[in-house]
């Protein structure tokens, strides 16, 4: 199976590695329908993109936003969901249980809607591609109570979802330690010496980036005989 021609829609494609995603799909000859709520990114990433690329504007906290942004696209080849704001990372005794609910919104609520309302309209051969993180399998430190939690919840979806769709095949991506913008609320010299220490102690001796791990969600995409199954891109971080 190829891209060629096949329209991909990638809800946080303006940003990160759903953005890179989007640069990929375009190389392999794809048509990229980016999706985030903020137009100025949508704007920035399309002029990025080659023009037959697409934008769109939804908030992923909205069931009836996400189920209109379904019906204005119409047919479709393939789903990457990538969306998420930034970690909420913090001991189980600092955390409010209302901003614990509030951090599934977009990472799991988000995603099961979309797949709820983009299903029917992916056509023969498509596909689904979630994302997750090894922090489910493993978490790093303290701290990562709601991290690890919404990780392992993406990925049993997918295991669900992958039996209630058939035969639309369902994956998802876990990445391990990347440099993407969901570090952005550090300062930068604390961000960097994460960087370093991360690099320093993962066995190929750097962090990911975000073309890194598109490569995977392209490899789902393309690989029709895989569905239900986890992709770990993690540069060996589950070993250490």
């Amino acid at each position: 199976m190829t891209l060629e021609n096949k329209q991909v829609v990638i809800l946080g494609g303006t940003s990160g590695i759903g953005q890179a995603v989007a640069r990929d799909v375009a190389r392999a000859g794809g048509v990229p329908l980016v999706v985030s709520h903020n137009p100025q990114n949508v704007r920035a990433t399309l002029a990025q993109l080659p023009p037959n690329a697409q934008g769109h504007v939804a908030d992923l906290r909205s069931a009836d936003q996400i189920r209109d942004l379904f019906t204005r696209i119409g047919p479709f080849d393939h789903l990457v969901y990538t969306a998420g704001e930034t970690l909420l990372c913090g001991t189980l005794s600092d955390l409010t249980l209302d901003s614990a609910r509030d951090f599934f919104e977009i990472r799991y609520w988000g995603a099961l809607a979309a797949a709820k309302f983009a299903a029917s309209a992916i056509r023969p051969g498509g596909s689904i591609v979630l994302t997750s993180g090894i922090a489910g399998a493993r978490p790093p430190q303290q701290g990562w109570t709601l991290g690890a939690s919404i990780c392992a919840a993406m990925e049993g979806l997918t295991r669900a979802l992958a039996v209630e769709l058939a035969p639309l095949r369902v994956n998802i991506v876990s990445p391990g330690f990347v440099r993407t913008p969901l570090w952005r609320d550090m300062p930068d010299p604390q961000r960097q010496a994460m960087y370093q220490a991360a690099a320093q102690a993962l066995p190929v001796g750097r962090i990911g980036e975000a073309a890194d791990l598109a490569k995977a969600y392209l490899f789902l995409m393309e690989q029709g005989f895989s569905t239900g199954q986890v992709l770990v891109v993690d540069g060996g971080g589950m070993l250490v």
